[in-house]
């Protein structure tokens, strides 16, 4: 898929730094980005923060990443979730899957991966803008 000045891909991790190289790859990509430090805020902003995809930390203080796709499920929200980690627990795939998470990547990963996750998101769901 051809990067889009419209679609958005919503960042959500409590790593400062992590968001911002995130976001300047993102960005670099053609695409906007915007980033949420937990996922309560984007919960909170996503009225006005249509995100095509979300690239989200599955533990943060507070609503875990999986929860906050939980919460997305009830409400009939079907933005594809990436979720990242830097936990090694054998059973967190199964969790992405039970969830309906799209992919999972683990911390440190290749750029080249989450790129390519993205282009699949953005291909199975195409944005509504």
């Amino acid at each position: 898929m051809p990067p889009h000045t419209d679609v958005l891909i919503a960042i959500i991790d409590d790593d400062d730094s992590f968001r911002t190289a995130m976001g300047g790859l993102i960005r670099s990509l053609g695409y906007k980005a915007a980033g949420f430090s937990s996922a309560e805020a984007f919960l909170d902003a996503r009225s006005d923060c249509h995100a095509d995809c979300l690239v989200s930390d599955i533990q943060m203080l507070g609503m875990s990443g999986i929860e906050m796709k939980q919460t997305l499920n009830r409400d009939g929200d079907t933005v594809p979730v990436i979720f990242v980690t830097a936990q090694t627990d054998a059973v967190l795939s199964r969790r992405v899957d039970e969830c309906g998470g799209l992919l999972l990547l683990h911390k440190p990963f290749d750029g080249q991966h989450l790129i390519d996750g993205i282009h699949r998101a953005l291909d199975r769901f195409p944005q509504s803008n």
